[in-house]
């Protein structure tokens, strides 16, 4: 009875051991005046603050041409490219009987995301998902890099009203 009654109590005093720990751990993490923000999340942060105004600039520009589509903005966090985020506004139109504007627009982007290269660089072999579409434009920025791409007019239009929405969003970063 002594030995069955031992392996329960083994469990009761692990388990409030480690919960002792790590509530300590939690309440000293928690009570720290300051934790200190990486440049990545930092990044993160100035994307997440300033991407409804960059997509603002980008449709404005579109407008102006004028023209429809859709415009997409990403940050990538780091030097490689394993994640992002990004947000993307209709403007105007978000497909029709035979273009899908999203699609392109976010092809623009994830060609960018492979290569640190504006879309459409005719240096880049032919790669299945990627399309050559110009009209997407990067820049490495502090803790990673900023996408811009439209999708629906004249590619020379659609990197205009990219680059516009880019250089704004970059000059946040500085």
């Amino acid at each position: 009875m002594k030995r069955t009654m031992l392996f329960p109590i083994l469990l009761i005093c692990l388990h409030t051991s480690t919960m002792i720990s790590a509530q300590s751990i939690f309440t000293s993490i928690t009570s720290a005046s300051t934790i200190p923000v990486t440049i990545v999340e930092r990044g993160e942060s100035i994307f997440i603050e300033n991407v409804q105004e960059c997509l603002n600039i980008i449709e404005q520009e579109a407008k102006k041409i004028p023209m429809t589509g859709v415009a997409v903005a990403a940050f990538i966090p780091g030097e490689e490219t394993t994640d992002w985020i990004s947000k993307m506004r209709v403007v105007g139109k978000l497909a029709d009987d035979k273009v899908n504007l999203l699609g392109i627009a976010y092809t623009k982007a994830a060609e960018m995301a492979v290569t640190h290269q504006n879309s459409g660089n005719s240096e880049r072999k032919d790669m299945r998902g990627e399309y050559g579409y110009e009209g997407g434009v990067i820049k490495p920025v502090n803790g990673g890099y900023l996408i811009c791409a439209f999708s629906g007019g004249r590619s020379e239009d659609d990197v205009y009203a990219a680059q516009k929405g880019l250089d704004w969003l970059a000059s946040k970063f500085q």
